[in-house]
């Protein structure tokens, strides 16, 4: 701790850190011992963030996240879209093809930012909320691939027509951003992606990991 920064407040974001990291909750006790602090500290920070919905407890007294970090969680993806599109529009108006950024929600794969190329006759419409499966499509499959750590040596994932008939995608996994998990890609009406599209893919991915650090 230095000067600068608050105990407390330190002390309950490291709460949050430890409930949201067990599926089961913690006790009283169990917070004490693993912040090092007594009973009646634990009590009192738990008492606060009740009352702010960020951590509840059941009957047996085990405290849990609390729906307020919903909330704060809602504010997540407007951030990560701004720091990303200056990274998709590059990416789009280089490869003539619309570019996304995808995250993992839940068990699916969204977009949640989509820049098109201004400059082609036609491209793939693909538009910011669109769902599907994370085994289905490159951005999906390349967030898997990151996970298994089975990102090949060029680092990007391609796909034909497992999404829409006709369009093939290639994806990047981020890499490196703690606590986002997701993907930079492109979708193109073709039947194979073309060579340099896949760096370029990678290189885009960089930049906007870059830009969440």
């Amino acid at each position: 701790m230095t000067a600068e920064t608050s105990q407390t407040l330190d002390r309950g974001l490291r709460v949050l850190k430890l409930l949201a990291d067990t599926d089961h909750g913690l006790t009283v006790t169990e917070l004490s011992n693993k912040l090092g602090v007594n009973r009646t500290v634990v009590y009192r920070l738990l008492a606060t963030l009740e009352q702010h919905a960020l951590v509840r407890r059941d009957l047996g007294g085990r405290a849990r996240v609390g729906l307020g970090v919903l909330r704060l969680g809602r504010q997540v993806h407007p951030l990560v879209r701004e720091a990303a599109l200056p990274a998709l529009r590059s990416l789009a108006e280089d490869i003539g093809a619309t570019a996304h950024l995808t995250l993992v929600d839940g068990a699916e794969a969204l977009a949640v930012a989509v820049v098109e190329p201004t400059w082609t006759d036609y491209h793939v419409a693909y538009r910011a909320g669109f769902r599907h499966p994370l085994d289905r499509g490159a951005a999906g499959r390349a967030i898997l691939a990151a996970r298994q750590q089975a990102v090949d040596d060029a680092g990007y994932t391609l796909t034909h027509g497992e999404l829409e008939a006709g369009a093939s995608g290639a994806a990047a996994p981020l890499i490196g951003v703690t606590g986002v998990e997701g993907s930079v890609g492109v979708v193109m009406l073709a039947d194979a992606v073309p060579e340099r599209v896949g760096q370029r893919v990678v290189d885009a991915a960089r930049e906007v990991a870059e830009a969440l650090r």
